[in-house]
């Protein structure tokens, strides 16, 4: 206990100091090394148990779709993760004494994916309580029906994570108040009443691109139950192509790219590469 204390307390104070120098949010690029210090590992584990001397080309194969499978999932994440609805917004035109404030077109960017990891990490833990009710009783059959690699698990993980999406989603996200900033400011959604009329518009954009959002997210959840299941990986390799592990490294590396060129921009500093840009970012210098 001793230990375990004093290692969550240096591991704190050293996000603390990572945070404070300005890198990104420290806790969480320990989280993000900790998930890819496991990742070469795992990916050798399981192109050692695709690899099969006695049908090399076969194996090679599966290891090839192994790769792009866990590309095309990465490339998947990050294109949900950065997505954004933008609703446009138009402020009127103010005069204070002798200048003009406002009558600017401007659009509020509502992300795809604004519950981020925690639905899943919800439903994960209500999920452990069925099968710890069943260790207590001892119930083997409610804790067959809930084992973790059993499709009535599965899917009600699935719906859990729908469920808590939307529920963390009108947590984060609060129509009414984005209505009332904006009609004090003196702006206007094109076509829609200031108010209440603006507040039940967000609201409406917002549960259509939830439900989008919340279906990726129960199919990142489960999806390495289906290739523990299918494919014969194992369950702790397999979360590497889904499962909040992905959704974390993807996550914490895009704030960090972003908080980095946040401190270029402010510092008015071209780069600290030849090209001076950031690459798959804008194309403008700052």
């Amino acid at each position: 206990m001793l230990t375990l204390v004093t290692g969550t307390v240096f591991v704190m104070w050293l996000g603390e100091q990572i945070s404070d120098s300005g890198i990104g949010n420290g806790i969480s690029l320990i989280i993000m090394v900790g998930i890819l210090a496991r990742l070469g590992q795992h990916i050798q584990q399981s192109i050692k148990s695709f690899l099969d001397p006695t049908q090399e080309f076969t194996g090679y194969i599966l290891v090839l779709g192994m790769i792009a499978l866990m590309l095309f999932s990465l490339l998947f994440v990050v294109l949900i993760s950065t997505g954004t609805r933008k609703i446009p917004v138009q402020y009127a035109k103010r005069v204070v004494g002798r200048k003009v404030y406002g009558g600017q077109a401007t659009h509020i960017p509502l992300k795809l994916l604004t519950a981020g990891v925690m639905p899943i990490i919800f439903a994960q833990a209500l999920m452990f309580v069925p099968g710890l009710l069943g260790s207590i009783f001892n119930s083997q059959a409610l804790t067959d029906f809930f084992d973790p690699l059993a499709w009535p698990y599965t899917i009600m993980f699935g719906i859990l994570i729908v469920v808590f999406t939307y529920f963390y989603t009108a947590i984060a996200m609060n129509p009414v108040d984005m209505a009332d900033n904006m009609k004090k400011q003196g702006g206007f959604i094109p076509g829609v009443r200031p108010g209440k009329a603006t507040s039940e518009y967000i609201d409406y954009i917002l549960s259509r691109i939830t439900l989008p959002a919340s279906i990726f997210l129960a199919l990142i959840a489960i999806f390495p139950t289906f290739l523990s299941k299918g494919f014969g990986i194992d369950a702790i390799s397999a979360s590497f192509f889904g499962g909040t592990s992905i959704l974390i490294v993807v996550g914490v590396a895009l704030d960090t790219l972003q908080q980095v060129e946040s401190h270029l921009i402010m510092r008015h500093y071209d780069g600290f590469m030849k090209s001076g840009r950031i690459k798959g970012r804008s194309r403008r210098r700052y």
